[in-house]
């Protein structure tokens, strides 16, 4: 599927940074309190840095392969069979990822809002909202993330930044925390809520210019890790280590907390679940968006439309598939244990064997990308 190269580094970064912060926002204070204690801050900054390795990597072969995402060049390099089951690999990982997201909407949902809802009517409703907006061109799909960035980071931080007056800096010592017997297994997990930037491999090549690619995927990976830092040290700040552990949804909490000054409102659960809302449709949007777009790349197709019903029932079978959140975040905890070999250990390899093998990244098909912005125009008439 061609399309225009259309998309600047500031977009690039915002589809990033919208992707990235999604439904996880409420559960994570959780996981990096249950894996390190007073050391919950810390622990998050090592998942970004983490995944950021993953990043790196999925974005120097975009600089390398301009015109390609990783189901085009990954046949160049390790040849077609094993390239096309890594794309099964990958897009069956993400049509979990996507699925496991719209179920643990539903489940906070029913259980905080609609709690008359029927489950599967609030998971199929924004899996609907998501299969639709994906009908879309990968250029309006960068607008999209660019306009809902705001909505989500500022009264994100507002929120944060209220919370602040009930913390108290005790329950963040010692920094580097006190019990890390699980900080291996709640690792994998915090960083699987970074593995949207893999969409990344699906943005470069529409970028104007290319070879940006690495300092928009720099800020994305920056301000979004930031956000979720700032997130799990006021949860801990307010509540402590130990009662956060016992919170299902600890973001939640502090929201319900938290109030505006001269209590115009008392509670901000309300305004925060409207932001998180959004947050979780553009999550899904590019999880969606990716998964059908590496479809029809691998089966060689010209439009990703169609499949966007066409796979919508696979992926609600297995949002629906567990039977209760203990499992579902169950499920959640070994999906963020195989993300670190589908979006890091993969990747890693494909670039070593471009590095040995000397693929991609000419001189020519670097200037032809960063020749009028990189994008492809016809020569003025004489």
């Amino acid at each position: 599927m061609d399309n225009p190269r259309q998309i600047t580094a500031i977009q690039a970064a915002n589809v990033l940074i919208s992707t990235i912060i999604g439904v996880g926002v409420l559960p994570l204070p959780l996981f990096a309190a249950r894996g390190a204690g007073t050391g919950a801050p810390l622990l998050t900054a090592m998942s970004a840095m983490v995944s950021f390795v993953g990043l790196y990597f999925i974005t120097k072969l975009g600089q390398r392969f301009p015109r390609q995402t990783i189901i085009q060049y990954s046949q160049d390099l390790i040849g077609k069979w094993p390239a096309r089951l890594g794309a099964v690999l990958i897009i069956v990982f993400f049509a979990e990822l996507t699925a496991l997201a719209s179920r643990e909407f539903g489940e906070v949902v029913v259980t905080s809002v609609l709690k008359k809802t029927p489950l599967d009517v609030t998971v199929i409703v924004m899996l609907l909202l998501a299969a639709m907006s994906t009908r879309s061109s990968i250029t309006t799909f960068a607008y999209i993330h660019h306009f809902y960035v705001p909505f989500i980071l500022f009264p994100g931080l507002l929120i944060i930044a209220l919370s602040l007056k009930n913390a108290n800096g005790m329950y963040l010592q010692p920094f580097w925390g006190q019990d890390m017997h699980q900080v291996w297994r709640e690792l994998g997990t915090i960083a699987s809520l970074f593995n949207g930037a893999f969409v990344m491999t699906m943005v470069i090549p529409a970028m104007r210019n290319p070879p940006r690619a690495m300092k928009a995927a720099i800020w994305g990976m920056i301000i979004a890790g930031g956000f979720y830092i700032l997130i799990v040290t006021a949860t801990v700040a307010v509540f402590g280590p130990e009662e956060t552990k016992l919170l299902l949804w600890p973001t939640l909490e502090l929201a319900k907390v938290t109030s505006l000054p001269a209590n115009i409102l008392e509670r901000l659960d309300a305004a925060f679940l409207a932001v998180w809302v959004t947050a979780v449709f553009t999550t899904l949007y590019s999880t969606y968006y990716f998964m059908i777009h590496s479809i029809s790349q691998l089966l060689g197709l010209k439009d990703h439309k169609f499949l966007s019903m066409l796979v919508l029932p696979f992926v609600f079978t297995l949002a629906m598939y567990p039977q209760n959140v203990i499992e579902m975040y169950l499920i959640i905890s070994f999906v963020g244990r195989i993300n670190l070999v589908v979006t890091i250990a993969y990747p890693l390899l494909l670039f070593l064997i471009a590095l040995v093998r000397k693929k991609g990244g000419s001189t020519g098909e670097k200037q032809r990308s960063t020749k009028g912005g990189g994008r492809d125009r016809k020569p003025d008439p004489a």
